[in-house]
């Protein structure tokens, strides 16, 4: 067995964190690397929050919940894939409409959409609305290996769990770390425009980093990485003070700005509108 790496140590403490302290959040928006090597992570998360129990005692009893949720047998969790090469919105019809009505085992219900970015323009807005209006007992689990291929909407109602190895590779590049601190306090993007566009002189190099700025701030939010191992102290004094309500607000502004990417935007008016859309939100 290979050794586990950071990410996936940093995944498994935050959700013994969530489960511990029942933090749990009615929708989570996982990306992964690769489904078959990633994938049980998320249903040993959903057995922890079935039977409130930490990781380590997850993989440590003999629980039959455990292997009919293995299994896509349980009653309560329900797994939705692509029919053919889209989510149809009749799927999540029917989804609602089982979700009506409670729980046979008394318990949570959670569902979880693998491929989540193949919903359809129909079945993406039925989905909305589903999450709109979260009861208690109802928890979603929307799987892709691309959260950017998720409507904004959808994301803003998730929280975002990333289990790509490639968002935590950050610790020693400098450059990542001046546009966190441009993203933070965006009034210094004015001052280092000229800097940011000599290193950053495409779309696509800048759109890169800004993903490992986004996933950062998430992770210093969810306390799921050891941050303060990672980054430089000045880099952990710009968080002092900042309420996670401003932070959000910053990764709503990344999610959506970052999606005009792919459409043909000038790129350098892309950039001042992303900076002072960032200033005016705090």
């Amino acid at each position: 067995m290979s050794q586990m790496s950071l990410i996936k140590k940093n995944y498994i403490n935050y959700i013994n964190h969530v489960v511990k302290n029942n933090k749990i959040s009615h929708a989570y928006l996982v990306e992964l690397e690769n489904y078959d090597e990633d994938f049980q992570y998320i249903l040993d998360f959903i057995k922890m929050i079935l039977t409130n129990c930490s990781y380590e005692k997850v993989h440590s009893i003999n629980n039959p919940i455990f292997h009919l949720i293995d299994e896509g047998d349980f009653l309560d969790v329900h797994i939705i894939e692509p029919d053919g090469n889209n989510i149809k919105k009749n799927q999540i019809i029917e989804l609602q409409n089982e979700y009506n009505n409670k729980s046979l085992l008394n318990g949570k219900r959670i569902y979880i959409i693998k491929d989540a970015e193949k919903m359809n323009l129909f079945s993406a807005n039925t989905m909305l609305k589903f999450l709109e209006e979260p009861e208690d007992d109802i928890i979603a689990f929307l799987v892709t290996k691309n959260r950017y291929l998720i409507i904004e909407t959808i994301l803003s109602r998730c929280q975002i769990i990333t289990l790509k190895e490639n968002n935590i590779l950050f610790s020693s590049d400098k450059n990542v770390l001046d546009l966190l601190k441009c993203v933070i306090n965006p009034y210094d993007f004015f001052i280092k425009y000229k800097n940011i566009l000599d290193i950053y002189p495409d779309k696509i190099l800048i759109s890169d980093n800004l993903k490992i700025v986004e996933s950062i701030i998430i992770s210093f939010i969810n306390d799921k990485y050891d941050i303060t191992n990672l980054l430089d102290k000045d880099v952990i004094s710009l968080f002092t003070g900042i309420n996670d309500n401003v932070l959000l607000g910053k990764i709503s502004i990344l999610e959506e700005e970052l999606s005009k990417l792919d459409f043909n935007v000038n790129y350098k008016l892309w950039l001042d509108s992303l900076f002072s859309k960032l200033i005016i939100g705090g």
